[in-house]
């Protein structure tokens, strides 16, 4: 027989450790002096103690362990049953750990990451595009604007005679941003930029990055659009077109022409008919009653019909004074200014 301090050399279990199995009934002592209360341990247990010794050093529970020294031939299910246990914990701390960083980063960084599917964001970017400036001397407009809201991603484009918008559900975390993404950034991924996985793009104040790819943003002031946008409001005309057609009815439509800044450029002539359809109409219709219709750059108007989509959009008009809203399937519109008679 063995006294509780030989069998704690013999096994790596402390004094303490082995008079609390003792009460939890994992380890009981062969005998307990009924005089002394003395502890003494028989030569077999020795095997057991170890036993005990190691499956606490893994974290093992207790009731696992009394489980196992009181089933030797489960040992080696109960130590698997537990492996996998631990590997699930440390996945789940992996994965833990990563957000607790991400959070860091954002904390630290000001950084805002902005989660949505590939695809969608793909449809954003080509639904606005067409819009942007090609003047070098308007830096700030030849790029992509993109805002974060609490659940969405905003993306515009505009050259000051059009604008084009875009709103996409996506999960934003992070404060807000509003970043001007550079088109040379846009053209970059833009193909990459497919499917219906998850893509992430990470903003700060002086990068964009998306698709393997990193940028940085314009650095120029781009205008505040709220004012504009607010003129699409619903008491708006709303003519629902057939994209094909109308583009045939432009297309034999005899040409007016306009010059702005010395430079020619091709109108098209927009009213409703009677039965509320809409309608290419002539210059000499235009000049009779140019109220009644409304004129936009023929080349502009065409690119945000193949902007939208083929089949069915909706035109929206106001007057001859007002932007024409051309407004595809989902949250995406754009905005012709008007030509004047």
């Amino acid at each position: 027989m063995r006294g509780i301090g030989e069998m704690a050399r013999a096994s790596g279990l402390s004094v303490s450790a082995l008079r609390f199995y003792d009460g939890a009934g994992v380890l009981v002592p062969a005998e307990v002096d009924p005089a002394t209360g003395y502890r003494r341990y028989a030569d077999e247990q020795v095997r057991s103690a170890r036993l005990v010794a190691g499956l606490r050093r893994v974290g093992m529970p207790v009731a696992e362990i009394a489980r196992a020294i009181q089933n030797p031939d489960l040992v080696r299910e109960i130590l698997d049953q537990h492996r996998r246990r631990l590997e699930n914990g440390l996945a789940d701390a992996k994965r833990e750990l990563s957000r607790i960083h991400a959070m860091l980063d954002l904390e630290e960084r000001l950084m805002t990451r902005v989660t949505l599917p590939a695809a969608a964001l793909a449809a954003s970017l080509d639904a606005v595009r067409f819009a942007a400036s090609t003047d070098p001397g308007l830096p700030m407009l030849g790029g992509v604007l993109v805002e974060t809201d609490a659940d969405a991603l905003l993306v515009f484009a505009t050259d000051r005679y059009r604008l084009a918008s875009a709103r996409v559900p996506a999960a934003v975390d992070g404060p807000p941003a509003r970043l001007v993404l550079p088109m040379t950034f846009v053209d970059e991924v833009r193909p990459r930029l497919a499917g219906d996985d998850p893509v992430t793009m990470e903003l700060t104040a002086d990068r964009v990055r998306l698709a393997g790819a990193e940028g940085k943003p314009v650095d120029a002031d781009y205008p505040d659009l709220r004012r504009l946008l607010e003129s699409t409001g619903d008491d708006r005309r709303p003519v629902q077109v057939d994209v094909a057609a109308l583009r045939d009815a432009i297309a034999t439509t005899p040409s007016v022409w306009r010059e702005h800044a010395g430079l020619a450029y091709e109108i098209s002539i927009l009213g409703v008919d009677p039965v509320g359809k809409l309608r290419v109409a002539a210059e000499a219709e235009w000049a009779a009653d140019a109220a009644a219709h409304v004129a936009v750059n023929r080349e502009f108007l065409l690119q945000a019909l193949d902007a939208g989509g083929a089949g069915q959009l909706v035109l929206e008009l106001d007057g001859p004074i007002k932007p024409l809203v051309v407004r595809a399937p989902g949250d995406h519109f754009s905005l012709l200014m008007p030509v004047r008679y």
